[in-house]
């Protein structure tokens, strides 16, 4: 398995299928931070954020299921349990108790490390020549940046 690194926001990664196993990583703890603040949000934007929120977890479960199958693919071994995950991955954990403005203020700040990432995990993969992963890393940063700029514009732009 990878090995955690020091710098949570600065991930280094000397292979493609440590970016990989990364990414599978940082969605997978996505994927349960969202089921938390899909279930606890409140407030006058319950219905909005509540099927925003759901939205952005079944788009997490299948990029779990994209890298770890492109990492299988690839001769890798993707982390499969929650405590490899939170091990492994720049993603913290959902807290309890937030207000719907700081679940989307703290999801927006995920998603600018996740989109950092996943440039640096895409030249990685063109520089092995592996234009299969760089396309998937493309493709997913994609969608971050379209749903971080929703989440943003939601905000008001008031994102520190």
């Amino acid at each position: 398995m990878a090995k955690k690194k020091t710098n949570e926001s600065k991930h280094e990664f000397s292979n493609t299928k440590e970016a990989l196993n990364h990414q599978v990583a940082n969605f997978t703890v996505l994927w349960t931070k969202l089921h938390n603040y899909h279930w606890y949000v409140k407030g006058s934007n319950f219905f909005s954020l509540h099927t925003k929120f759901e939205e952005l977890y079944n788009s997490s479960s299948e990029y779990v299921d994209e890298l770890a199958e492109r990492l299988l693919a690839i001769g890798g071994e993707p982390v499969a349990t929650m405590k490899e995950s939170l091990k492994e991955s720049c993603i913290k954990e959902g807290k309890y108790n937030l207000s719907a403005e700081e679940m989307v203020k703290d999801l927006t700040k995920d998603f600018e490390k996740l989109s950092k990432e996943l440039i640096k995990s895409k030249t990685l993969a063109e520089e092995a020549n592996d234009d299969r992963t760089a396309d998937l890393f493309i493709g997913i940063n994609t969608e971050i940046e379209k749903n971080n700029w929703m989440l943003k514009s939601f905000l008001g732009n008031d994102v520190e």
